[in-house]
């Protein structure tokens, strides 16, 4: 069963065409790669997923439920989340408390009872603390819940922005570049990482990336986007060998290799 399905997706900007007539589907529980240039598109496709974006054209289906033109906390309450390129966390909120936050989109209580720490308010702060804090545990940031974000290393950084999309109870997560800036270790780290989130919480995953031995190792299927049009799809071993990726990445010559 095809948990999201994009057709002919497309977004300009003025006279320019950032992505034109984009098809691409995951299936239930699947991990995709979507691959490209600089400027491909391919954050350009996050954002129209998102609702950051409204789409010039096409259709955005998170199974029956079409997105296209929906706002980001409309379908961040549908099941999509999201990490970004560049970290965008609470550095001076505690790493405990940067994942509770996530969590108050699903919160029982009103406003009223925000304001003044009535009725359920308790009760439902005191579960997405724990909650919270088991996330955490599981993700291997469980001795830093009181420590400042912003103290965190780098790697870390990365993986409690991971766990914060996570306390959105999504069905499909949506990676952008979540290897950006890592060393060799903590590229590994992450990649055993992402391989134990898909199995614990059974979830569907798009992934931009270009560290190609993470996508190649731990994605069943790759979309390869060149000027806003996808110009390839398949398994790794398909894409190591398409000759059109070879020319997108490589250039002329070595596309005739």
């Amino acid at each position: 069963m095809s948990i999201l399905t994009i057709q002919n997706l497309s977004k300009s900007f003025g006279g320019i065409t950032a992505v034109s007539d984009v098809n691409l589907a995951l299936e239930c529980g699947e991990l995709v790669g979507l691959i490209g240039p600089n400027g491909a598109g391919k954050t350009t496709v996050f954002n129209l997923l998102t609702g950051v974006y409204t789409p010039t054209g096409g259709e955005i289906r998170l199974g029956d439920l079409a997105l296209q033109g929906k706002k980001p906390h409309y379908i961040c309450g549908k099941g999509v989340a999201r990490t970004f390129q560049n970290i965008r966390l609470f550095k001076n909120m505690t790493v405990l408390n940067n994942v509770r936050t996530a969590m108050h989109q699903h919160a029982g209580y009103g406003t009223l009872s925000s304001l003044l720490h009535l009725g359920r308010y308790h009760s439902e702060e005191q579960d997405m603390e724990t909650r919270a804090a088991e996330l955490l545990d599981r993700l291997g940031l469980g001795d830093k819940a009181d420590e400042l974000a912003g103290n965190l290393s780098y790697g870390e950084q990365r993986h409690l922005e991971i766990a914060r999309a996570l306390a959105t109870e999504p069905v499909l997560l949506l990676l952008d570049e979540p290897a950006a800036g890592m060393n060799p270790a903590e590229t590994l780290r992450l990649t055993r990482l992402l391989h134990d989130i898909r199995q614990q919480f059974n979830l569907t995953m798009l992934l931009i990336e270009h560290d190609m031995s993470l996508v190649m190792n731990i994605c069943e299927r790759i979309y390869v986007l060149d000027y806003g049009c996808v110009i390839a799809s398949g398994s790794p071993a398909d894409i190591r060998r398409d000759s059109r990726v070879i020319k997108a990445y490589l250039g002329e010559e070595a596309g005739h290799v």
